[in-house]
């Protein structure tokens, strides 16, 4: 019919005669006439078995339909003689051209080597069956389900060495990455994360919105993102359409319910009254007996309830097609005010012309994040748990005259008054804009250039009323605080691909250059005294806090650029050795005068065996590749103006009856600051079997991070200020990592494939110091113990690994309650005599290894993944029984407080770090667990795929550890240290759907 509206338009045009425009008009409607009617058929393997989620398309049209759980599919096609083109990952691409058939059995055969599969790697993408380097790929199809935080725990337990760790419940708070260990000292161990290929994070787009999601592991592969590249590369490539697409909406949501994982045994009412008819005499908060019974924990928790509903639209043309999406995502916390509401749009548009040698993209994404501010900028503040745990349990919540029931004891505050007396709002925005446009000179060359806007801001107000504990124990009269953030950062990128066939040799070639600068500028003010509530934060000089003195206010701005080269090259002849080397050369703003500009090379090797003469007669044998690979890659130098000398004003004080601010430094100039250097050799092996029922990977690294960053006590003078950071330390990794995959059972209806993941991670500190810089001992102690035990938690120390617990040997308890110290020499003697020395290494809070098992099973319309994760060999420091497991403190404690110590006496010693409370953390997570259910085509026409599903997450935990979550904390130089008040982990279970139309 369009062909007739055209012939129309151009008869009017003068275009066409009379005669003509009817003998064009019937000879088009005999087409459509005659064109064939419907078309049936279903899809299968070789097997016989059928495939669900093939695309059945007409070709060089964007007529298409995907088959059913059963393999069948219907198509009206638009021409009398149809060529059909069937794709399916995993499985060969098929054309068949139909004449006059009407019902088709159509077989797919799958593609055994896998080799054709596109990995994404730097500023680019690469075959499978041509990779050199270190890089695992998780599809969507493949990722974790359910109430998800953010991308990283869509791929929790999928990729080996990388470890994604959720330690805290709070909903506004994000997952914790690493990869291949901790290789720097103050620059941090987050990997870079490229959102379709532009820095982002994790929370740029939402998970629902994410169709892979790639790991670029060592060196030789990530050296090409130069300065940022040392802790790997996660590249999150967003759904998208293509430009035959089929339109399509796609929705995917859920219900969800999350409760605390696991809950601490402290003394409940009727548990403390027996203490007292016991005999046992307490101080503090536990004096009385107030004649309540409080579950303190219960007034302030509750069970959270949780909703997502995304919605992607898809269509287009073989000219333009677009993607967009919305996704809203409102999360409570466990905790009374703890939540996360998020919305995100997305719009992604391509245009194709002049025979698809032009592309242009353009993409938009904003999002608006709001959740309730318990602390002055924080979601929740962790002081209230710790209250609502050492709270006395036969105190009442209110007084007989209903006001919030307060006593004068030290750091003491009823956690429900504390909530409910405080008023606070945090609200980010975010927003991208990105275009590219890219230019197919020939079948050889490619030219594409890309630019990206970046903005996010946040306003933030916290505010504390006149009837907080603040004001009533305290004096304060109303607290409030006001602040705002504003980031706003430039991209661009341009390329050149080269790539060219020469009878068994293929060769790439990649030039690019790109820019990156980003602004961040802020303000905060706080007040209090006000002579009402009625504004709370919104009229913050209304307080008389400011002529008292007691207001504050800030402001800030800082810049930094970044400036790179790079190339690459790769190597393929007749698909049996492998070559990729590249090269970036970059400039940062942050090095220092004399090494503004970095060198980073890469280098990877492969040898396929299995494509070698002498193998041709090993027919089980699908895959078998050797790679090395070497590569450099570097931390950026600290934080802004790091290597330039700083000035900041003092505090004031009265000089002569004026009031003086003094002018003093506050940081040291260093000309020599420079990035980070790590050098990382890998070595791999691929593997596939018996058709890749059984297929995976082997790796094994050794990483050496050289002149990384320390800070350093210097004489003053000659310097300025008493310390400067400078590149000094030196840093070792080594780890094996393993990859497995294998179907176990695959019939006609049923089938089961699993994937396991196996890694470890070993590090040693092997300097600190330099001929220039030097440390007065071979060690600093890191983490903190807070009052009253006010003690460092960890010792980084030459020839040691990072995160040994460093602190007093307990071995045994005297007659009345003290303990036993073992000293480094051997002796023995109690901790009321001990001294600093007498500390020595209790263990290390860094797993040194890994487990992961992922399982899915398939039968008929049935699907069920199984997810198990664990880490074995490491420490923990258990705050809550070094804190809480001694009768002598004067709050409530665990009902273990009382137990007998080492089968002796109950504890009668002050609060003391020692090696009691530093437990095994060895645990195994059955971390998700879905099944779903597609329904017959037939039960919703209308609709090409329809499944209902139900999720857990975080099901049950195998330890012996007792704290509440043996997944803690590991950032930084104190890991494994779990902290008294910090946000419970939880359990989520979510039903949802997600269907396609």
């Amino acid at each position: 019919m369009k062909l007739i509206k055209n012939c129309f338009c151009y008869y009017r045009k003068g275009l066409l005669t009379k005669r003509q425009f009817f003998s064009l008009t019937f000879f088009f409607l005999g087409l459509t006439l005659f064109a064939q009617g419907p078309i049936k058929g279903k899809v299968v393997d070789v097997n016989n078995i059928p495939l669900g989620g093939v695309s059945v398309q007409e070709k060089s049209t964007s007529n298409g339909v995907i088959t059913d759980f059963d393999g069948n599919f219907e198509i009206n096609p638009n021409t009398s003689t149809p060529i059909f083109i069937f794709s399916y990952m995993g499985f060969e691409t098929l054309e068949m051209t139909v004449q006059n058939e009407t019902d088709l059995t159509v077989v797919l055969k799958e593609d055994l080597e896998e080799l054709n599969e596109i990995v994404v790697i730097g500023y680019g993408t690469q075959k499978k069956g041509d990779v050199t380097s270190a890089v695992a790929t998780v599809k969507s199809e493949d990722f974790v389900q359910g109430n998800v935080k953010d991308a990283a725990q869509l791929v929790q337990g999928k990729v080996a060495g990388l470890t994604v760790s959720t330690p805290s419940g709070d909903p506004t708070g994000n997952s914790q990455i690493k990869l291949r260990g901790i290789s720097s000292i103050l620059g941090g161990s987050d990997p870079l994360v490229l959102v379709d290929g532009v820095p982002g994070s994790l929370n740029t787009v939402a998970p629902e919105d994410i169709a892979s999601i790639d790991v670029l592991k060592d060196g030789s592969a990530t050296a090409i993102y130069g300065t940022r590249g040392t802790n790997g590369v996660i590249i999150i490539t967003t759904k998208s359409g293509n430009y035959t697409t089929k339109p399509t909406i796609e929705y995917n949501g859920f219900g969800a319910i999350s409760t605390i994982a696991n809950t601490l045994d402290f003394l409940n009412a009727s548990e403390l009254r027996e203490k007292f008819d016991e005999g046992y005499s307490f101080n503090g908060a536990n004096l009385d007996d107030f004649g309540a019974d409080t579950d303190w924990v219960d007034e302030i928790t509750r069970n959270a309830y949780s909703q997502m509903h995304n919605v992607i639209f898809r269509g287009g043309s073989d000219a333009t097609n677009i993607t967009a999406s919305v996704n809203y995502r409102n999360a409570e916390g466990i905790f009374l005010k703890s939540d996360n509401e998020r919305i995100t749009g997305r719009v992604d548009v391509n245009h194709a012309m002049f025979d698809n040698k032009l592309k242009t993209n353009m993409g938009f994404v904003a999002s608006e994040q709001t959740y309730n501010a318990l602390g002055d900028g924080t979601s929740f503040n962790t002081y209230i748990y710790r209250q609502a745990l050492i709270r006395n349990p036969t105190e009442p919540v209110k007084d007989e005259n209903g006001n919030w029931f307060e006593r004068d004891v030290y750091f003491y505050d009823n956690p429900v008054g504390y909530i409910q007396e405080t008023i606070g709002e945090n609200r980010y925005r975010n927003l991208r804009f990105n275009a590219s446009v890219s230019y197919d000179f020939n079948d050889n060359f490619n030219i594409k250039g890309l630019y990206t806007r970046k903005a996010n801001s946040n306003i933030r107000g916290f505010y504390q009323t006149k009837n907080h504990v603040s004001t009533v124990k305290y004096g304060q009269d109303g607290f409030a605080s006001r602040g705002t953030d504003d980031y706003r950062g430039n991209y661009g990128q341009f390329t050149l691909d080269y790539n060219q066939d020469f009878g068994n040799h293929k060769v790439t070639g990649l030039l690019g250059y790109n820019y990156e600068d980003n602004v961040n500028e802020g303000f905060w003010a706080t007040n209090r005294r006000f002579p009402t509530d009625g504004f709370t934060y919104n009229n913050i000089g209304s307080g008389v806090g400011l002529a008292e003195g007691e207001a504050g206010m800030g402001s800030y701005k800082n810049s930094s650029k970044l400036i790179a080269f790079f190339s690459r090259v790769t190597y393929n002849y007749d698909d049996k050795y492998l070559l990729m080397a590249s090269l970036r050369r970059e400039g940062s703003s942050r090095f220092g005068e004399d090494y503004k500009w970095g060198y980073f090379p890469g280098v990877s090797l492969g040898w396929r065996i299995n494509n070698e003469s002498f193998m041709d007669d090993v027919d089980w044998l699908d895959n078998l590749k050797l790679r090395a690979g070497f590569g450099i890659t570097g931390i950026n130098a600290g934080n802004n103006y790091q290597s330039l000398s700083g000035l900041t004003y003092e505090d004031y004080f009265l000089y002569n009856g004026q009031w003086i601010r003094e002018l003093v430094p506050t940081r040291n100039a260093n000309p020599n600051l420079k990035w980070e250097k790590k050098e990382e050799f890998n070595f791999g092996l691929d593997f596939g079997f018996l058709e890749n029922r059984i297929s995976g990977s082997l790796d094994y690294y050794i990483r050496t991070t050289r002149d990384a960053l320390m800070n350093y006590s210097v004489p003053t003078p000659p310097y300025f200020y008493g310390s400067i950071v400078a590149n000094a330390a030196e840093i070792k990794n080594s780890g094996l990592e393993v990859l497995l995959n294998v179907t176990p059972v695959q019939t006609e209806n049923f089938n089961w494939t699993a994937n396991l993941t196996y890694s470890t991670n070993t590090n040693e500190i092997v300097s600190l110091s330099n001929d220039e810089f030097q440390l007065t001992n071979d060690f600093f102690d890191e983490g903190y113990a807070s009052e009253p035990i006010q003690v460092s938690t960890h010792r980084v120390q030459e020839g040691q690994p990072i995160g040994n617990f460093y602190g007093l040997k307990s071995v045994d308890i005297t007659e009345d309650g003290i303990w036993i110290i073992e000293t480094p020499d051997g002796r023995l003697i109690p901790a009321t005599e001990s001294t600093t020395e007498d500390r020595q290494v209790l263990g290390n809070g860094l797993p040194k290894s890994y487990f992961s098992w992922n399982n899915t099973f398939r039968y008929k319309n049935w699907d069920m993944n199984v997810n198990l994760r664990g880490a074995f060999d490491y420490q923990i420091l258990n705050f809550s029984r070094m804190y809480y497991e001694n009768p002598t403190i004067g709050y409530n404690t665990l009902d273990s407080a009382y137990d007998l110590v080492y089968g002796k006496a109950v504890l009668n010693d002050v609060q003391r770090y020692v090696s009691y409370y530093v437990e095994d953390g060895d645990f195994l997570k059955i971390d998700n667990v879905t099944i779903g259910y597609t329904l017959p085509k037939s039960t919703f026409k209308f609709a090409d795929s329809f499944r209902i599903y139900a999720s857990g997450l975080n099901l049950a935990t195998f330890t012996g550890y007792k704290g509440i979550d043996p997944e803690v904390n590991r950032d930084g130089l104190s890991p494994g240290n779990d902290e008294r008040d910090k946000y419970p982990s939880t359990r989520t279970f979510s039903i949802g759907i997600n269907f396609t139309l």
